[in-house]
């Protein structure tokens, strides 16, 4: 599957991590190509699945929680109970794995009721699930608006600076959504590419409200650009998920030496048994092994390490919000 990608796909996804929606003229030029062969290159990798821009929103902008779940299903279970998570709007990279027994999602709940009900009402009492393991992240060390693409893509430093968006100030304080708020964010989850015309259709706006009310979200922290990438584009294999357990002292030196290593797509200190989360992509096992008993190893105040393969990806990024 990796030959069916190029080194042109690779800088073209490359450079759409840099600037989700930068136009094609612009990255045609930084990258010495026409603007039809980028809009080609970019169509056919959009419909393949290899490669998707879309908005993404900080839940902790809105007062929202992230959970991490760990979810220990029948083995004939583990199929349906993550398919029905993955249809909930507020899930993300519902994943099975440990041998088909373990389900895997990210959650994000508004507020204290919504993560009570789900946590200690309608999980437990789902047929068949045999237990649930919740990690609350208490701080993101790598991942968001940060993107493994930017560890993986071959752009020198010169076509970075070309491509680079005009920094957004931050604008602290409360942010409340109305309705137009969430068309918005939903359909920039689906493309977060899509034009200003198309959006303004959407929202019941204009072009120039939308691009203002954009801007404004980017600048409260709400709104943020992401990529979402088949590994094997860049020649790596599926995640393995890390749940480490860290002295305290220890667990800021070590999630900022996580989100360093070039194998980490995302990495976070959590609540729950284990306090400090990673997900990792190596090109196979024999790197897995090398990147865990070198990196991983040599990580200080680690106490315990637990590995856990995705086996299937039910849900990738959420396409809600």
């Amino acid at each position: 599957m990796e030959s069916d990608y190029d080194e042109l796909d690779r800088r073209l996804v490359h450079a759409l991590q840099i600037n989700g929606r930068a136009p094609f003229s612009t990255i045609a030029e930084v990258l010495g190509v026409s603007d039809r062969t980028i809009a080609r290159r970019y169509a056919r990798l959009r419909s393949a699945g290899a490669v998707r821009v879309l908005g993404g929103v900080d839940p902790t902008a809105l007062g929202a929680v992230l959970w991490f779940l760990r979810v220990r299903c029948a083995p004939a279970a583990s199929v349906p109970v993550a398919e029905a998570l993955a249809r909930r709007s507020d899930t993300s990279w519902v994943s099975i794995t440990s041998g088909g027994t373990e389900i895997t999602c990210t959650v994000r709940t508004e507020s204290e009721a919504d993560s009570e009900a789900l946590l200690l009402t309608k999980l437990p009492r789902t047929p068949r699930v045999e237990g649930v393991t919740a990690h609350s992240v208490l701080h993101a060390y790598y991942g968001g608006p940060d993107s493994l693409v930017a560890k993986l893509g071959s752009l020198d430093d010169e076509a970075v600076e070309r491509l680079r968006p005009p920094p957004v100030p931050h604008r602290p304080g409360p942010v409340r959504l109305d309705d137009g708020d969430r068309k918005l964010l939903a359909a920039l989850a689906t493309d977060g590419r899509a034009e200003f015309e198309q959006l303004a259709a959407v929202t019941g706006w204009s072009p120039t409200t939308v691009r203002r009310r954009m801007t404004e979200l980017r600048e409260r922290g709400v709104l943020y650009l992401d990529i979402d990438v088949d590994g094997r584009l860049f020649g790596v294999g599926p995640r393995t998920l890390l749940w480490l357990s860290v002295v305290p002292a220890c667990l800021e030196q070590a999630g900022a030496a996580l989100a360093g290593h070039p194998e980490i797509a995302f990495a976070a200190a959590t609540t729950g048994p284990t306090n400090l989360y990673a997900s990792v992509v190596c090109a196979n096992q024999q790197e897995l092994y090398r990147y865990l008993t070198t990196r991983v190893a040599a990580l200080p105040g680690v106490t315990h390490v637990e590995t856990a393969p995705v086996i299937k990806t039910v849900k990738r990024a959420a396409t809600r919000t």
